[in-house]
């Protein structure tokens, strides 16, 4: 989604009713999020912007860098939360750099995304100040039902990206869900944002059509049954996107991807 098409999306999310908008860097938009922010005329105090820290700046002073770039790109004071985008580079340098911006008042608050449970383990072991937020692929087919109990072990809140699985895996069409959705009569992508949110799992949607957006908001009117739970549950098979990557081949494919976009 490029800047116009952003702004146009954040805007009409806005007017829907959210307040919550998600960015990164990476998805070179920010800019366009920012003009909608100021179109808006929505008082920030009850906004919350996110937004993510790129790979290749993933560094003590890249991070400082690059959260100013973030910050002056979408026009604010303060950034609700930022985000380590990735679990590669020295993000241990980085999260040093975010721990100051965010005792300095810019940052609320410090997460990070994609960070296995190893790995995080590993990472909360040596750093103070403990991450707010590990953004995780959670969807009924990939459940991560260990990592999301450790991660409240630890008070880190689990957020969930591509509840919907990016609309692979035809999920959205699966049979179990479907009879739940006829039940309520809602639709298959609310009974999976209400799943979400009784397991107490903030989730961040992505769409550019506003009846798409009012629909996903519109999952606080009613409530799934413990059976209608435990079949969703049952859906798991851990079928994933791919998100986290584990193989040497996984991650030296995705930082060869970045460093070609950065070059262009």
């Amino acid at each position: 989604m490029n800047n116009q098409e952003a702004e146009q999306a954040v805007c009409d999310a806005l007017h829907a009713g959210f307040r919550y908008i998600d960015t990164a860097n990476m998805y070179q938009n920010e800019e366009g999020v920012g003009k909608a922010l100021v179109k808006s005329m929505i008082p920030r105090e009850e906004l919350f912007i996110s937004s993510k820290l790129g790979v290749l700046d993933t560094n003590f002073e890249g991070a400082k860098k690059g959260f100013e770039t973030s910050l002056e790109k979408l026009g604010l004071e303060y950034i609700d939360l930022y985000i380590i985008h990735q679990p590669f580079n020295d993000y241990y340098g980085a999260w040093r750099a975010l721990s100051e911006l965010y005792e300095e008042g810019k940052i609320r608050a410090i997460g990070v995304d994609n960070f296995t449970e190893s790995r995080l383990a590993d990472f909360l072991a040596f750093n103070t100040i403990k991450p707010a937020v590990n953004y995780l692929e959670i969807h009924p087919y990939n459940q991560q039902s260990n990592e999301i109990k450790y991660l409240k072990s630890e008070g880190v809140s689990p957020v969930a990206w591509s509840p919907f699985a990016a609309g692979q895996f035809n999920i959205l069409n699966d049979s179990i869900l479907s009879n739940i959705a006829s039940e309520h009569g809602k639709t298959t992508a609310q009974i999976v944002l209400r799943w979400l949110i009784q397991n107490k799992i903030p989730t961040v949607v992505k769409s550019s059509k506003i009846g798409r957006m009012e629909e996903n908001l519109a999952i606080f009117d009613f409530e799934l049954s413990e059976r209608e739970m435990i079949e969703i549950e049952n859906l798991n098979i851990n079928k994933t996107l791919g998100g986290i990557r584990t193989s040497a081949k996984q991650v030296n494919d995705f930082l060869k991807m970045i460093t070609s976009e950065d070059k262009k």
